[in-house]
């Protein structure tokens, strides 16, 4: 029984080294598609007492989520999604932000799935995927 009771301890160990290994490797993820890394996994932790409109600096700081200060928070316009080019532009649900625009990665050429992945000459992009039927 003590053998058997050894070798459950070890397993649980193992598959606790390996959850905490697989979370430490989706911390830096940048979620550019709609197939991405859900949101919740991909939140970084904030400063909560320093704002932007105080401290305009502090947005080019190391690990801060962008350069602009948009509602006192810091954001980066050319990727998020309700600051998208400018402070207060808002992406439709199906649309993500590339470059400061708002565009549909289902049906751009020059954004299909995600950021700057273009299609090859005289293919289409539908539903995401270049050439797809």
């Amino acid at each position: 029984m003590s053998s058997l009771k050894f070798i459950f301890i070890m397993l649980t160990m193992i598959m606790a080294l390996a959850i905490s290994l697989s979370a430490e490797s989706t911390e830096n993820v940048e979620p550019t598609s709609l197939r991405g890394v859900s949101r919740f996994l991909a939140q970084r932790t904030r400063v909560a007492f320093m704002r932007c409109n105080k401290f305009p600096r502090i947005c080019r700081a190391k690990g801060s989520p962008g350069p602009d200060c948009c509602k006192k928070r810091c954001v980066n316009v050319a990727k998020d999604r309700l600051n998208c080019g400018k402070c207060g532009n808002k992406c439709k649900y199906s649309e993500i932000c590339c470059k400061g625009k708002c565009v549909n990665p289902l049906r751009n050429k020059k954004h299909c799935g995600g950021c700057n992945n273009k299609c090859k000459k005289g293919s289409k992009c539908m539903f995401g995927m270049c050439s797809y039927a």
